[in-house]
């Protein structure tokens, strides 16, 4: 063995790096062990004793004594799959930026280009910039972007003779940039919002990956995400000055010919008194409801900095329709349904929306001082907002009004939003002040009753102009709006100097405090919707651990046995070596960063036996040369030499598979492909190099090395099976699966995952079990139409997949989705165990990644065959191996799916599954196809038949040998490894029967059949 000395300095320093590395993960284990003794079952105290030491030195090496914090940057990253967390993918809306660059142009030509560029964009991968500007070539080709997009903003870029090209040149950069920007300001949000470990990264296409472990909000993580902080500060209309309108548009919709269609909306309305219930406040239980004298004599919190003070409300008090229902208090109440129809049909607007009239001390009705304008149920604002954004309504309403809903409930418990009147009083429609403004901001206190609020200040320009906004609107509200929504509205006591104001309202410390870091990180120069999301929880998240560690533990235990049992005292040496390897792999992941996920532990588990198939090939030419003669010391030498070739071809194409899985996979997927490759690797080194270093250390003392046990010695070493003469017999039985899986496919199809047809997907589980078609049923009405209900795993849990609200992206549509899920099924929202979103734009990328990733593989494996094998035939006959595999693969998901009591459905692990096959495949492909070379450059005069039946039959023992291995790994991890990899896991244990069988039974025949056609022509030429 040449180079010896150099092979074990590097083994060292390859060690020693591994364990550096990994001690950072031992050490702070340790550290959160013992604050769990410390601090017993309580997660806050536990939280607190890691907060208190973070700064603290707990390993100290030579260099550097490392602090809690500093060891956890460096330990092992696990998935959000393994401790639970969120995974979401965000999508810059390029579209609302080309509005906002336009100036929100209403020019026909330029929306219609937009409808159609959005059109388009479902099932194109191009970016929306180039799909916009083919758009509008289409929508006119007359037409000039330079007329529309030359503003005040892009002059000196734009001018009105830029070409459409040059426009849209333009429009590309400012994009680009505005990705940068959205990047940027969500990493700062991110680092502010406190998890250990996130992770975020720019995706491409204007897409950006964000990974937060342990999170456990995830409603909350939607709004810090979402929010594009736009801030403005707004001057209001008085109730009284705005009630008049509503009265307008009242008695509009009254007179309205269309009553029988406005009849069946209202039909909806709920009955009296749950309406009452939802939109009428509890006046008890606000302290801020109160008259207004009462806030100026004895609410000293009612001014801000001395000069602005809470808005009195006086809501709960009767209003219109509490009225009409004291008036009728003495009538049967079975009328009441009846009695509230007409009231609708009388007063359809106040029907839905609660005037904001109270009852004074005199029994006197008097309108609400403040801009606060009425009441709804937030169940009703939608239909609110159709009302005033129809043409006719915005006819009546003055040009200067636009109308706005409360961010939340004023009282905690209520179901009611407020809607507030804003005054526009600039020409462009703009707010006198924005967030541009703010310098600075905080969460704080209130000074009188200990509120969370958000302290702002502003710098000098906006200074200014608050001080004259205040200055105009003395005792009337100013309104401050994030994102379109109210949050609040202080009532202005006299001009306010300095440039300082807060945000006041029943905030939770925790939005206090991510509403002032949204603010103080900065306007989004876009809206980012959320298109893809998983969350996981923690208790989830620590059984798929237990899984998937006790899937590995006995897979490397199997194998371990196995080789002892099989190789004698030369098994021992390849434990040896697949120990180290595994060591190996770990101590890599931990030193690049990487991410260890549940696939990630299964590609772990799967490189163990495919590390052992090097070890194999190796001992199989080594028992080759003993069988022929040789000493020892001279066959183990031999036999390393001639299993090179073989074990470098077979794991040169698996890692090229692993490769493309990483390139067009996302999240679990790159973490499978990420231990995949690393595993090929140090499996490599560890085969080739570990165990020859055992075996010379043996040598070297006159020890024996044994390469078989008395029950293994001539097990399978004479075959002489005619694996090619029964080849039409093979044929016909694949084309027979084959057949019969493409007629499962027309009729039945696939159970498509949400990864290929986007949608909602829920893992709900029940304290006793529950039946799936009483659950669909349940669900089917207040999801708008039945969802998919399947048990996954044990009987009380369910996988739970609906298409409701999906193409809605906001942070609401999420919130209420889960709402919906939690209040019809009567649980916790501890038993949403998990979630998974995608977007229908990014489930069409998904499948066409898919289809990119498998055509890729098959090209590269073909052109790499031929390189190596320099025929045709080879390359062929590997690429037909892979197609057949591919087909029965699909036909066994599509026959079986809802008939086998685990999932198969299509979706991102399934293709994982699919190129792993593949690479499984193409590798005892080539080992067969490396001695079919080797023998015909021995057997020159044999015919080309006898050549490939011989090679079988001498590489039938490892074949054997290493199917079974990898078999006894899947199966371990198909049983231990959870229910979340159980169809993955299945697809690669049909995957590795077929790829065995099609190595043998196909690729080679067919080998033999395209090069006898060959033979063939050349004779009669």
């Amino acid at each position: 063995m040449q180079s010896k000395g150099a092979i074990k300095l590097l083994a060292i320093l390859l060690a020693l790096v591994c364990l550096y590395q990994l001690s950072f993960t031992f050490v702070t284990r340790s550290v959160e062990n013992q604050a769990r003794e410390t601090t017993g079952d309580d997660p806050r105290a536990y939280q607190v004793y890691l907060d208190s030491i973070s700064n603290e030195g707990v390993f100290n090496l030579l260099v550097k004594n490392y602090s809690y914090q500093e060891c956890k940057e460096r330990e092992l990253n696990l998935g959000l799959d393994l401790k639970g967390g969120m995974n979401v993918t965000l999508e810059v809306s390029v579209v609302d930026l080309i509005r906002a660059m336009s100036n929100y142009s209403t020019d026909t030509t330029f929306n219609s280009a937009i409808e159609r560029a959005l059109q388009m964009q479902t099932n194109s991968q191009e970016p929306f910039v180039t799909l916009f500007g083919r758009a509008f070539e289409e929508v006119d080709p007359n037409a000039r972007l330079a007329a529309i997009f030359n503003t005040m903003d892009l002059q000196g870029r734009v001018s009105f003779n830029s070409t459409n090209a040059e426009v849209i040149a333009v429009i590309r950069e400012e994009s680009n940039d505005a990705i940068d920007r959205t990047f940027n300001i969500l990493r700062t949000r991110i680092d502010k919002f406190g998890v250990a470990q996130p992770n975020i990264q720019q995706l491409g296409s204007g897409r950006i990956l964000v990974e937060l472990p342990g999170v456990k909000e995830p409603e909350r993580v939607r709004k810090l995400l979402q929010g594009t902080a736009k801030l403005e500060f707004w001057e209001t209309y008085e109730n009284n000055e705005a009630f008049p309108h509503l009265e307008e548009v009242n008695d509009f919709l009254r007179e309205e010919t269309e009553k029988d269609s406005l009849r069946a909306t209202l039909d909806d309305t709920a009955s009296t008194d749950d309406a009452l219930a939802a939109l009428i406040p509890d006046e008890s239980d606000d302290p801020e409801l109160q008259d207004d004298a009462d806030v100026e004599e004895t609410d000293p919190e009612a001014a801000v900095d001395g000069a602005v003070a809470e808005a009195d409300t006086g809501a709960g008090e009767p209003s219109l329709l509490e009225q009409f229902e004291s008036d009728t208090a003495g009538a049967d109440t079975s009328d009441a349904p009846a009695s509230f129809e007409d009231f609708s049909k009388e007063n359809p607007l106040f029907a839905l929306l609660n005037p904001a009239i109270f009852t004074n001390q005199n029994q006197q009705q008097e309108f609400r001082p403040g801009p606060v304008i009425g009441y709804a149920a937030i169940k009703d604002t939608g239909r609110i907002n159709d009302i005033f954004s129809r043409p006719e309504v915005l006819a009546i309403l003055p040009k200067e009004m636009k109308l706005l809903w409360s961010v939340k409930p004023p009282t905690e418990g209520s179901k009611a939003l407020e809607l507030i009147a804003i005054k526009v009083t600039s020409r462009e429609g703009i707010a006198p002040l924005d967030g541009t403004a703010i310098s600075d901001a905080r969460q704080d206190f209130g000074q009188f009753n200990s509120k969370p609020e958000i302290v702002m200040n502003m710098n000098a320009e906006g200074a200014k102009i608050w001080k004259r906004l205040t200055g105009e609107n003395v005792n009337r509200s100013v309104a401050i709006v994030l994102d379109n929504y109210v949050y609040s509205y202080p009532t202005v006591q006299g001009e306010i100097a300095g440039g300082r104001s807060s945000i006041t309202g029943n905030f939770t410390i925790n939005e206090a405090k991510d509403l002032a870091n949204i603010l103080k990180a900065g306007k989004l120069p876009a809206p980012a919707r959320i298109v893809e999301e998983a969350v996981v929880g923690p208790s989830l998240g620590q059984e798929a651990i237990q899984s998937g560690l006790l899937s590995f533990i006995i897979a490397l235990i199997l194998v371990l046995i196995y080789m002892v049992f099989y190789y004698s005292n030369a098994g021992w040496a390849a434990d040896i070596a697949l120990g180290s390897n595994v060591f190996f792999i770990f101590g890599v992941l931990a030193s690049l960063g990487a991410v260890l996920t549940l696939p990630g532990i299964a590609g772990i588990v799967l490189t163990l036996g495919m590390a052992v198939d090097a070890n194999i090939l190796i001992f199989e030419r080594i028992r080759e040369e003993l069988r022929a003669g040789k000493g020892h010391r001279l066959a183990i030498s031999d036999g390393f030499g001639n299993a090179y070739s073989a074990i470098i071809d077979a794991n040169v194409t698996t890692l090229l598979t692993g490769i493309i899985l990483y390139i067009f996979g996302s999240g679990p997927v790159q973490g499978f492909a990420t231990t995949l490759i690393i595993g090929i690797l140090t499996s490599l080194f560890s085969a080739i190099f570990i165990s020859r270093l055992i075996f010379e250390w043996r040598l070297a003392r006159n020890k024996s090395i044994k390469f078989a046990t008395k029950l293994t010695a001539n097990v399978l070493t004479n075959t002489k099976i005619d694996f090619v003469g029964k080849r039409k017999l093979y044929y016909t039985i694949s084309g027979i699966i084959i057949a019969a899986g493409i007629a499962g496919i027309i009729i039945r199809g696939f159970s498509l995952g949400v990864d290929f047809k986007g949608g909602r997907s829920y893992i709900v589980r029940f304290d006793q079990p529950v039946n799936t078609v009483d659950i669909r049923s349940q669900l089917a009405g207040p999801l708008e139409g039945a969802p998919e209900v399947k048990t996954f795993g044990p009987s009380n849990q369910v996988k739970i997949t609906t298409a409701y609200l999906i193409n809605e992206n906001t942070a609401e549509a999420d919130d209420q989705a889960e709402s919906v899920l939690i209040n019809t099924l009567n649980i916790e929202r501890d038993q949403l165990m998990s979630s998974q979103k995608v977007g229908p734009t990014i489930a069409d990328d998904i499948k066409v990644s898919a289809i990119w990733a498998i055509s890729i593989s098959i090209i590269i494996i073909f052109l790499y065959i031929l390189m190596r094998f320099r025929r045709v035939a080879f390359s062929a006959g590997a690429v037909a191996a892979l197609a057949h595999d591919t087909m029965v693969i699909l036909s066994i998901f599509s026959i079986f799916w809802g008939v086998l009591p685990f999932s198969l459905e299509i979706d991102q692990a399934f293709i994982a599954a699919i190129l792993t096959v593949m690479g499984y495949s193409i590798n005892d492909t080539v080992v067969v196809f490396d001695r079919i070379r080797e023998f015909m450059g021995i057997h020159h005069k044999a015919d080309l038949k006898t050549v490939i039946n011989s090679a079988l039959n001498a590489t039938l023992s490892r074949t054997i040998n290493t199917s079974l291995t990898i078999f006894m790994v899947l199966l371990s991890i198909f049983i231990f490894g959870g229910e979340v990899i159980r169809g993955f896991s299945f697809a690669l244990l049909v995957g590795l029967v077929v790829g065995t069988y099609s190595s043998v039974c196909i690729a080679t025949p067919i080998v033999l059949d395209l090069a006898s056609k060959q033979q063939a022509k050349k004779g009669k030429k």
